[in-house]
């Protein structure tokens, strides 16, 4: 059997192509290290972190800040692996709804995808929804540190949110071709940030640090809620600093050799999350002098703790200007992934509108039509500021859950259906870690998934409830009422005429796609069951 893909779907020849019976319309700028950068610069983890402190310090304090970040790392690299798994042989800016409809019984293949792709792309709006309301906070502390009698309005906070969102509209609609290089830039700001912040905190703290056995086991709950509870809570913090990993695979239209090189971005990006976010809070307990102040200071934690450190207003906003920026960078980089995952979805029909949200700009090179879409809803999305106090927590549990949600559903599959059933490719986990790292991820995401939904504290009225529930609820009927009206009729999937695509081409064992008589060779490794694309397409 023969076709486009009887290649090796990894050489640079699949990027250079039509991607899986997609035309390729993007600008290929991305290299390896900008990838990796775009990433990193999404997942910001000690950014991300440091700045929601006020999510683990009253549910669970440092404990659940600290083990919290290893429990929610194992959680999320197990996740990162499976579908970085998948992406080496699926290399396509769908991601996760394709990998779904992939891997899915053809009977469920278009309902499957649906859904997946409406948690993917909610999930993506609700995080450049988040980088706008943590940058916008950040700067609000900035004003209240340095006059005593600054009162943080909401409509403060949204205002600098809409200005968050309007730039990295700017930037990723005028500035595409150096999108890269920002990205670039963006790594080695976060990183050398972070030197830079550690060094000067350890210094100017010294010698009066807070003891190990409160950085390491001390436990404060504040929420009303029992203290396992509250401390499951607090891994809202750490996950929210290690999500959305998969930036990666939505570019991959625009790198070269995908199929290696979005993989490899996938599990980096997290495994340098886990690692300087660890010990940059580490840092930060050690220098958290009082307590009290940390948890009331009308500044923030986060500049409360670079004022007790550093004793000195002008030295704390200065470190803080490194985060405010850092917001800047993730923001303009969530952006951008999130437009593409919209412009993916809506050229398989999978939005109302799709027509002209799968347009891509002739002179820009850009899906202006879905940067406009999602720059629109994040700013409805962000009047929720206006109305509640526990809005930075709605955002960003809504982000996690819903991004959770969507890379689940093709690792259940896959482990449902068989792991037999992905070819190998460049990224191959094997039999035994291959399922072990499957149902680590899931378990994550279940438990995570159904506390998430909790409200931060405990009893709950209307202004401090959850509101993350009231969100999915919304998504659910205008995706119910898409499907009804439109979806269930007119949406075929991404799998809609690939006539020489991963569809009828990608070599698998069993009865989902058909194998031709005498061209399947098994490979006799640690994943025996399964075979390499290149193998079966041997003639």
């Amino acid at each position: 059997m023969s076709g486009e893909l009887a290649t090796d779907i990894n050489a640079p020849s699949s990027a250079e192509k039509d991607t899986f019976g997609y035309k390729n319309e993007m600008h290929k700028g991305f290299s390896m290290l900008s990838l990796l950068g775009l990433t990193f610069a999404i997942l910001n983890s000690w950014v991300a972190m440091a700045t929601s402190l006020t999510i683990a310090l009253p549910s669970g304090g440092p404990s659940a800040i600290l083990w919290g970040d290893i429990v929610a790392g194992v959680g999320t690299l197990a996740l990162a692996a499976s579908l970085a798994e998948i992406c080496a042989v699926y290399p396509t800016a769908a991601g996760q709804y394709y990998w779904t409809a992939v891997l899915a019984s053809p009977r469920y293949s278009k309902v499957l995808s649906w859904i997946c792709g409406w948690f993917n792309v909610a999930g993506w709006v609700f995080l450049v929804a988040a980088g706008g309301s943590l940058g916008g906070t950040l700067i609000t502390s900035i004003i209240a540190l340095l006059h005593d009698g600054y009162v943080v309005e909401r409509w403060h906070i949204f205002l600098l949110y809409v200005a968050y969102t309007l730039g990295a509209l700017f930037l990723n609609v005028f500035a595409v071709r150096l999108l890269p290089k920002i990205d670039q830039a963006a790594l080695i700001w976060s990183l050398g940030g972070l030197i830079v912040i550690s060094i000067t905190l350890l210094a100017t703290a010294s010698p009066t640090f807070q003891s190990g056995s409160f950085v390491f086991r001390g436990f404060i709950n504040t929420t009303g809620w029992p203290d396992g509870v509250a401390w499951i809570l607090g891994l809202l913090q750490p996950a929210f600093g290690l999500t959305a990993f998969d930036a990666c695979a939505h570019i991959v239209e625009e790198i070269p050799d995908p199929g290696l090189h979005a993989p490899r971005a996938m599990v980096l990006a997290v495994l340098i999350g886990i690692g300087t976010s660890f010990v940059f809070l580490v840092i930060l307990l050690f220098c958290m002098n009082n307590l009290d102040s940390v948890l009331t200071s009308t500044a923030g934690p986060l500049l409360e703790i670079f004022y007790q450190a550093t004793g000195n207003k002008a030295g704390a906003v200065c470190l803080l200007i490194i985060p405010v920026v850092c917001w800047a960078f993730t923001t303009q980089a969530i952006l951008t992934t999130a437009s593409r995952m919209v412009y993916a979805f809506a050229r398989d029909g999978g939005l109302p509108f799709s027509r002209q949200l799968a347009v891509v700009n002739k002179k820009y090179k850009v899906p202006i039509a879905a940067l406009l879409f999602c720059t629109v809803w994040v700013i409805i999305f962000g009047c929720i500021f206006l109305g509640s106090p526990s809005a930075l927590n709605a955002i960003i549990s809504s982000s996690v859950v819903s991004l959770n949600l969507s890379y689940a559903m093709p690792i259940v599959i896959l482990l449902l259906r068989g792991r037999n059933r992905l070819p190998i490719g460049s990224f191959a986990l094997g039999n035994v870690l291959g399922y072990t790292t499957n149902i680590v991820g899931l378990i994550y995401v279940i438990g995570t998934t159904i506390f998430f939904l909790f409200p931060p504290a405990f009893p709950t009225n209307a202004t401090t409830m959850n509101y993350t529930v009231v969100v999915f609820g919304v998504i659910a009927i205008i995706s119910g009422l898409t499907w009804i009206i439109q979806g269930r009729k007119h949406y075929e999937g991404p799998l809609k005429g690939h006539a020489s695509s991963a569809v009828e081409s990608t070599p698998v064992r069993g009865d989902l796609f058909p194998v031709d008589k005498g061209e399947e060779k098994v490979k006799k490794d640690d994943c025996s069951s399964r075979i390499t694309v290149t193998e079966h397409y041997a003639a």
